[in-house]
C-alpha cells in the first residue's frame, strides 16, 4: 500500500501565539516577536502572517521593519511557547497514535496516516483539515499542510505547494512533483538545500531540482560525497526514510553541546569566563544520565570577517565524567587555539563519544575514589538545581560583570523563558 503522509505546521506560530494571547487576529495586526533590550539590531523571532503580507521577511531585523509601520513588539517567551506547542500535540494524540508521529520541531510534525485513511473513512486532504481544525477551534493558532506520498513529498508540498493553495494544503506525488517542483526556483527553497549547495550547484549550471536530476550522478558525488546520494533522490522525489524509521534509529556515538552567541564583543579573558561557566551545565547533563566522555570539542567565533572560526576537538587521556579534567582539557584548548586581540562573539563547546559509565575500561593511572567523590557532590549540586532553580547555587565567577550565565539560566532556548 502506497504511504500518505502529512507535514503540519503552525503558521507564525510564535507571533500567533502572541496574538491568541492578546486577543489579536494574526491576519489583520502587526506584531513582531523580539527582544528590544537587544537593541534594533535583534532578529524578529517571528512576524504575525499580517506583516509577511506587507512583505516584511520574517527573520528580519528590527531596523529593516519600515519605521513608518506601527506594530506591537512582543518579547519572546518560550516557555509559553512550549506549552502550547505541548497541548496541541496533546491534540494530535486525540487521533492519531504517537507511533505514527514525529515531531520535527517545536511547530512542526510529520504524521503517517497511512492506516488512518480506512479508520477514518477520510481522504488525506480530509484527515489533514481535521488536524488543523481541531488545532484551531481548541488554540486559536492557524495552521497548514502537506501531504506526500513519503516524507520529503510531504515536506516540500507544505513548503511550496501549500502556499499556492486557497485552503493551504499542498499535495504533492512523484508525477505532480515532477510538473510543479522540478523547476521551481529558487532551489533553495527545496527542504535541505541551503546556500552552501546550491552555490556549489551553480558552478555546473544548476538551478532547479530538474537540473540535478539529470545531470551525471558522477560529478555529484565527486563534488558532494557520500551525501550527494540524498541529493540524488530528493531530485527525483525519492525518500526511502520512514517515521518508523527515525523511532527506530540509534546513533552509533551521543554527543551534547551547547553554544552561546555573546550580546557584545568580548575580549580573551572575558570570553574564556563565560567559557567556564558553560563546561559545568554540560558535565551535569552527562553525570545525570551516567554518562562519560573522552573527547571534547570547542569552536570559539568572532566578529570581524578576519577569522572566521578557530578550535576543533581534542581527545582525552581516558573516558571521564569529572568536571575538573573536562575543565582543563577545555581551558588548554582554549588557550592553545583562540587568538588574542580579536574580539570574540560566539562560543561553542561539546562532549563527544559519550558512553555508559559502567562500560568503561579500567585504567591504572586514574584516581576513581577521588571521582566517585567528585561525581557525588555533582550529583547533589543536580539535586539543588532541579529543586531550587539553576540559580539556586552559583560559582564565583558567575558574578563577574561579563559572565551569562545567571541570565541565560533564567532563558530557553537562548530567549526569555517566562
Amino acid at each position: 500500500m502506497e504511504k500518505v503522509y502529512l507535514c503540519i505546521d503552525l503558521k507564525s506560530f510564535y507571533a500567533s501565539v502572541e496574538c491568541v494571547e492578546r486577543g489579536l487576529n494574526p491576519f489583520t495586526s502587526n506584531l513582531v516577536v523580539a527582544d528590544p533590550s537587544r537593541g534594533r539590531g535583534a532578529i524578529c523571532l517571528a512576524i504575525s502572517p499580517a506583516m509577511k503580507n506587507l512583505g516584511i521577511k520574517n527573520r528580519c531585523r528590527i531596523f529593516e521593519i519600515p519605521d513608518k509601520l506601527s506594530y506591537i513588539t512582543a518579547k519572546p517567551r518560550m516557555k509559553l511557547y512550549m506549552k502550547y506547542s505541548a497541548d496541541i500535540y496533546g491534540i494530535y494524540l486525540r487521533y492519531i497514535a504517537k507511533e505514527d508521529i514525529y515531531v520535527y520541531s517545536v511547530d512542526e510534525c510529520f504524521f503517517d496516516v497511512t492506516s488512518y485513511l480506512k479508520l477514518y473513512n477520510k481522504t488525506p486532504v480530509e484527515i489533514a483539515k481535521m488536524l488543523i481544525d481541531a488545532v484551531y477551534n481548541e488554540t486559536g493558532i492557524c495552521a497548514t499542510s502537506g501531504i506526500g506520498t513519503n516524507l520529503f513529498l510531504a515536506k516540500v508540498a507544505l513548503d511550496i505547494s501549500a502556499k499556492h493553495s486557497k485552503d493551504n494544503i499542498g499535495m504533492l506525488d512523484i508525477e505532480k512533483f515532477k510538473k510543479t517542483i522540478w523547476h521551481h526556483k529558487p532551489i533553495t527553497d527545496i527542504w535541505n538545500v541551503g546556500k552552501g549547495i546550491a552555490n556549489r550547484l551553480k558552478k555546473y549550471g544548476i538551478d532547479d531540482l530538474y537540473g540535478v536530476a539529470h545531470i551525471d550522478e558522477k560529478i555529484l558525488y565527486k563534488e558532494f560525497g557520500v551525501n550527494a546520494q540524498f541529493l540524488i533522490d530528493h531530485a527525483k522525489g525519492i525518500e526511502p526514510c520512514t517515521i518508523a524509521d527515525i523511532h527506530n534509529y540509534i546513533p552509533q556515538s551521543a554527543s551534547v553541546s551547547t553554544g552561546q552567541i555573546l550580546f557584545e564583543d568580548y575580549s580573551y579573558d572575558d570570553a574564556l569566563i563565560v567559557l567556564k561557566e558553560m563546561i559545568e551545565p554540560l558535565v551535569l547533563e552527562i553525570v545525570e544520565k551516567n554518562l562519560v566522555t573522552n573527547s571534547v570539542s570547542l569552536y570559539v567565533g568572532y566578529s570581524k570577517n578576519i577569522i572566521k572560526t578557530t578550535g576543533g576537538t581534542v581527545k582525552l587521556e581516558n573516558f571521564t565524567s569529572s568536571l575538573k579534567k573536562i575543565t582543563d582539557a577545555f581551558i588548554s584548548y582554549y588557550i592553545k587555539t583562540t587568538q588574542k586581540g580579536y574580539p570574540i562573539r560566539k562560543l561553542n563547546i561539546g562532549l563527544n563519544n559519550l558512553i555508559e559509565e559502567e562500560f568503561t575500561a579500567i585504567d591504572l593511572f586514574s584516581d576513581y575514589a577521588a571521582e566517585e567523590k567528585e561525581r557525588d557532590r555533582l550529583k547533589v549540586l543536580i539535586d539543588i538545581k532541579e529543586k531550587f532553580g539553576k540559580n539556586a547555587v552559583l560559582k564565583g565567577i558567575s558574578l563577574n560583570k561579563k559572565a551569562t550565565a545567571r541570565v541565560r539560566n533564567k532563558m530557553v532556548g537562548g530567549h526569555n523563558g517566562e
